[in-house]
């Protein structure tokens, strides 16, 4: 067992935050433009399943006493110009195909100046509390984990947060495309309008993009959302062997799990990180919507599975440090569509003067849980069941089963 001693600021670890840590940013601009462009328009399409589409935990639970699972669509949408608006407050609105079933457009929201936007703020630096006991982290499939597993990081002598600079050797690229801090003018959406996309929304079709900050945008998609993901894990002593459906068009696959032993992360007595990667390759971009040039990068790098992998053991040992639940996320990098105006010039000596970029990324992924409440209660017992400690007895405390 390899022991790591942290010792610079204290570093507040929880399952977001170290999933969405960024490692390394890539600027998003095109290449080889001789200027420009003056607007880029970025896309996020993705297929959400397992407990998370269905209500977060309230699903988990839903889904463990028979509810069943199901599937819902996610879309971002971001626009960063180089220009100021034309006149009064910032305003563009995406006009959208039929199919998508959110109207004739959705109104792309510009945040006050000073104030960061939801996508950009960074999880590092809300108020968590350090949790107490260790940090135990895996990576690998097997039903065991590989010699010098895991890394330890004890909170308590975790002294000033230091993070040794070999402890993830990762070298992901992060491409956050348009934001706030990169844009003179900036819009993006969901925003506060309550409109949500259906589970058959479709993209297939035209899209504008038009407002009084950006030069009109417009292209066709040819790809629609991926299809859900399905995982099915299976509990025991010797690993918990996690198979899934293989999604067409995937470029590649990556999961992690996060586990604990204890009532929850303020008293746990271990918190546990497990990635897919054959290395340590993970956390921060490799939640995202990953290009699929870069898929393929990780793929020979062992941090992604290949696409025709549709399975993986999570190690015995990382069920036996977390004992009370495992919560297990998967994820389908897909494909991408990529458009310009002007168009790149085929010889390679013309000037290439950049009016738009836009690009649309697609993701799948699901969510699973392993352990958690005694529901006996839930499934008509008379008697009211004594609340087990950990998480488990917590949720069903919560629902009223004990």
């Amino acid at each position: 067992m390899t022991r790591l001693t942290l010792r610079r600021r204290p570093m507040l670890l929880t399952a977001t935050a170290l999933a969405t840590a960024p490692l390394l940013i890539g600027p998003g601009a095109s290449q080889n433009a001789a200027s420009g462009p003056v607007a880029r328009y970025d896309m996020r399409a993705g297929t959400v399943s397992g407990f998370m589409a269905v209500g977060g935990m309230g699903g988990a639970l839903s889904m463990m006493m028979g509810g069943g699972g199901g599937s819902a669509r996610e879309l971002e949408l971001r626009l960063g110009s180089q220009r100021a608006p034309d006149k009064g407050k910032p305003k563009a609105d995406h006009f959208m195909p039929a199919g998508v079933k959110l109207g004739k457009s959705v109104p792309l929201m510009s945040p006050e100046p000073g104030r960061a936007t939801p996508d950009e703020r960074d999880p590092a630096q809300r108020e968590f509390k350090r949790p107490k006991g260790r940090l135990l982290i895996y990576w690998g499939c097997g039903a065991k984990a590989a010699k010098g597993q895991p890394i330890v990081i004890d909170f308590a002598k975790m002294a000033a947060g230091q993070m040794p600079p070999d402890l993830f050797a990762s070298t992901v690229i992060r491409d956050y495309g348009p934001q706030m801090s990169n844009s003179r003018t900036y819009g993006y959406w969901p925003g506060s309008d309550g409109k949500r996309l259906k589970g058959d929304s479709s993209l297939l079709g035209a899209h504008r993009i038009a407002g009084n900050y950006s030069p009109e945008i417009a292209f066709t998609l040819a790809q629609d959302f991926l299809d859900p993901l399905k995982a099915k894990a299976v509990d025991g002593s010797t690993g918990v062997p996690v198979s899934w459906n293989s999604v067409p068009r995937s470029t590649g696959y990556f999961m992690w799990a996060f586990g604990m032993k204890g009532s929850g992360p303020e008293d746990a007595t271990d918190l546990v990180w497990w990635s897919s990667s054959a290395n340590r390759d993970f956390f921060g971009g490799l939640t995202d919507w990953v290009s699929p040039g870069e898929v393929t990068r990780l793929i020979n790098r062992k941090a992604v599975l290949p696409p025709a992998i549709t399975q993986c053991t999570i190690p015995a040992e990382v069920r036996r440090d977390a004992p009370d639940f495992l919560m297990g996320n998967l994820y389908a990098y897909g494909p991408e569509e990529s458009f310009s105006f002007p168009p790149k010039p085929a010889d390679t000596k013309a000037r290439w003067d950049l009016v738009w970029t836009a690009r649309v990324r697609h993701r799948s992924s699901t969510s699973f849980m392993i352990g958690g409440p005694d529901m006996g209660a839930a499934q008509g017992e008379k008697e009211t069941p004594k609340c087990k400690k950990g998480l488990g007895g917590l949720l069903s405390g919560a629902l009223g089963a004990c």
